[in-house]
């Protein structure tokens, strides 16, 4: 494996080429520049966790910059019980009535016990968690880039086995800007 990069923001490929990294405003202006050339490629934008960014390429440079995908803003939920304010929202949870009764026993009462026993569950699962969000980031990248690549399958079973040998094997024949990328993916789990 290479040295670990930090991952650009997106990063552009023709084909199998890598043509494009950094801002996604940057990329989206290289693969627009690169079409306009009259090449008759294939260009795909990918975020830092392997999804495809969906990109309309019609007009000028600045049409389609004009056109870049805005991020989602989150609406406040409606009020109603909880504490809308804290963006506390009050939902059912469906439980055993011995879970209830030990639930009421606890200081607090249900809610900062349910609360107490999220949060150390979501910190003894965060190093698997994060591992497996990247490995399934790699695994997108690779579906939507590399499926027709020699060695695919091996590849997965390298990455899915922690085998970075074996991975980076499997993928000695790959065009360098695909596995250098992917190399780059798995160095920033």
């Amino acid at each position: 494996m290479t040295a670990s990069l930090p991952l650009p923001a997106c990063i552009a490929f023709a084909g199998h080429e890598l043509i494009a990294e950094g801002s996604l405003s940057e990329v989206l202006r290289q693969a627009k520049i690169r079409l306009d050339t009259g090449e008759n490629a294939s260009i795909l934008l990918f975020d830092a966790d392997g999804r495809l960014v969906e990109a309309d390429y019609r007009g000028t440079v600045e049409e389609v910059l004009a056109r870049l995908p805005q991020p989602v803003v989150e609406v406040a939920p409606k009020a109603g019980p909880g504490r809308p304010k804290l963006g506390v929202v009050a939902r059912e949870v469906t439980l055993l009535p011995r879970h209830w009764n030990w639930l009421a026993k606890q200081p607090g009462g249900a809610s900062v016990a349910l609360r107490k026993l999220i949060e150390d569950a979501r910190r003894q699962s965060e190093p698997e968690d994060r591992l497996r969000e990247r490995r399934e980031a790699v695994h997108r990248f690779l579906t939507a880039l590399a499926g027709d690549l020699p060695n695919y399958e091996e590849v997965l079973r390298a990455l899915y086995a922690w085998d970075h040998e074996r991975l980076s094997a499997a993928m000695a024949g790959w065009p360098e800007g695909v596995r250098q990328h992917v190399e780059r993916m798995v160095a920033a789990i």
